[in-house]
């Protein structure tokens, strides 16, 4: 990755209708990870005329820190001409960015065990279909012209875990590799395996030894990730449903257990006038933020009975009056 990256880095996972501009921008003021994901974004429809309702899920602000576009789907057409666009800066100025801001990077998804992606072949069904996830690799190569890195994020199997998958992507040459140690099968329903790292690292060694290798699966802290880092020898560190516990999970110590109520609710307060103000015309709905409530009313007598009543509010105006 031609980025200036620590040792191990952290990455916020790339999570549907969750990790869009808005919240990406709370994590970044709050404590920054040192790079993001967009929500997955399909190649398809981007080339369909459904591309200006999917284009809120490619929106950012300069503000915010490195960002790397997740692409699925399944025509490597599709896949090398959305690349391009990113690569070049089109698709950016698009979204109306300044010149000279843009994507850090282009990831492949294949790895989101979501039934509907998988039945019809796409994400984690493509660990069966070699041939195809070849093919989009190399359309996305050749779409990013070397004007942005490209990698994959994808799981230990499908059904079982299978060493072989790993070595097939490591011969594609690209720039970082991420690896949910789980498998298709399991979903998020077991432990992730870390210790199935040793066997991707060997691997990465031998075949491939610039490409980066990311972590993720279970991670409580920025200490946690610190430590499995070390102890599996990665460059990397990606944090998905951890952050739902704490927004400073990146924080080197993170003050969140310490934060008042009056804290946490004006955080969220934050949020919300953020939301209302990127979604002005109900591009996303109010209820897409249901799925942060418990991370900020939480922990304090009255916070259920907060939450239901927030959850039940019809606008923007009135969540911030409950709150």
């Amino acid at each position: 990755m031609p980025l200036s990256l620590p040792k191990p880095f952290f990455v916020l996972a790339p999570m549907d209708d969750v990790t869009e501009t808005v919240f990406r921008q709370i994590v970044q003021e709050c404590a920054p990870a040192d790079m993001y994901f967009t929500e997955f974004v399909n190649v398809d429809g981007l080339m369909s005329p459904g591309r200006p309702k999917l284009l809120k899920k490619l929106l950012f602000r300069a503000n915010e820190g490195p960002l790397i576009a997740q692409l699925w789907g399944l025509n490597p057409d599709n896949f090398e001409t959305i690349a391009r666009q990113i690569g070049d800066g089109s698709l950016a100025k698009e979204l109306g960015l300044p010149d000279g801001v843009n994507f850090s990077g282009i990831d492949i998804n294949m790895g989101c065990p979501a039934k509907n992606e998988v039945n019809n072949g796409a994400c984690s069904a493509l660990i069966k279909n070699p041939e195809l996830a070849g093919k989009i690799i190399k359309a996305v190569q050749k779409g990013a012209n070397g004007k942005l890195p490209v990698s994959v994020k994808t799981r230990l199997g499908f059904n079982e875990v299978d060493f072989s998958w790993h070595e097939f992507l490591l011969g594609h040459n690209l720039d970082m590799l991420t690896i949910h140690f789980r498998t298709r099968k399991e979903m998020s329903k077991v432990p992730a395996h870390w210790n199935d790292a040793e066997e991707i690292v060997k691997l990465r060694d031998k075949i491939a030894p610039s490409t980066k290798l990311v972590g993720n699966g279970d991670v409580e802290s920025r200490q946690h990730g610190e430590m499995l880092a070390k102890e599996h020898k990665l460059d990397g560190i990606m944090i998905g449903r951890g952050i739902f516990t704490d927004p400073y999970v990146f924080a080197k110590t993170s003050p969140w257990e310490s934060k008042t109520k009056e804290e946490r609710v004006e955080l969220f307060k934050h949020h919300v006038t953020l939301f209302a103000d990127t979604w002005r015309n109900g591009e996303r709905p109010l209820h897409t933020l249901n799925k942060f409530c418990k991370v900020y009313i939480n922990g304090f007598d009255g916070a259920k009975e907060l939450r239901e009543k927030i959850m039940a509010g019809g606008s923007a105006t009135e969540t911030l009056q409950l709150l």
